[in-house]
């Protein structure tokens, strides 16, 4: 007995016209479990790139460490002081005769933090008890070169530093200080 294919999806319930069988409905259940695992799997694959992107990327900050660092006007400075800047992790020397220099805390012998002596006017490294004066300038100690500087912006007044770019120095030189 020859059967037509209406009457073999009548059989099965795939009527082609209003009839309830999967093909009515326009979706498999084996076609909504890959659409299900193809959404899970680009969001796993989205939150994986997300998470490999928030991993390497710099973490700089507007005003920190890493980028242009505000230290303040230069009338907050007076000749003859020194004046850390924690947030950009440099001290600002100015000098007696009105130059600037912007400083790296960090000593060039073991990396170790410098603080600035005031009791002393000069730099006293903790950790292997290098001297650097108000320059930055080796003193003694086993340093073998001068605290490293960052360079200086003077915009309308302000001082703005740029803490990305440290610059190695092997001794001091006038050249290096920003005139007011």
């Amino acid at each position: 007995m020859a059967t037509t294919n209406s009457q073999h999806a009548a059989r099965l319930g795939h009527a082609e016209t209003g009839g309830s069988g999967p093909t009515a409905r326009g979706i498999t259940r084996r076609g909504f479990l890959r659409w299900i695992v193809g959404i899970a799997a680009l969001t796993l694959g989205a939150q994986g790139a997300a998470g490999f992107w928030a991993f390497f990327k710099p973490r700089i900050q507007p005003g920190a460490f890493g980028g242009k660092v505000s230290a303040g006007q230069v009338a907050e400075f007076d000749p003859g002081t020194v004046t850390h800047i924690q947030q950009g992790r440099f001290y600002l020397s100015r000098l007696e005769d009105g130059g600037l220099l912007a400083l790296w805390h960090r000593c060039t012998h073991l990396g170790c933090t410098v603080p600035w002596r005031d009791d002393e006017t000069r730099f006293r490294c903790p950790c292997h008890s290098s001297i650097f004066n108000e320059k930055g300038e080796v003193l003694s100690g086993p340093a073998p070169r001068p605290l490293d500087i960052f360079p200086i912006e003077i915009v309308d007044g302000e001082i703005v530093v740029d803490t990305s770019r440290p610059v190695e120095r092997d001794r001091f030189d006038p050249a290096q200080l920003i005139r007011i």
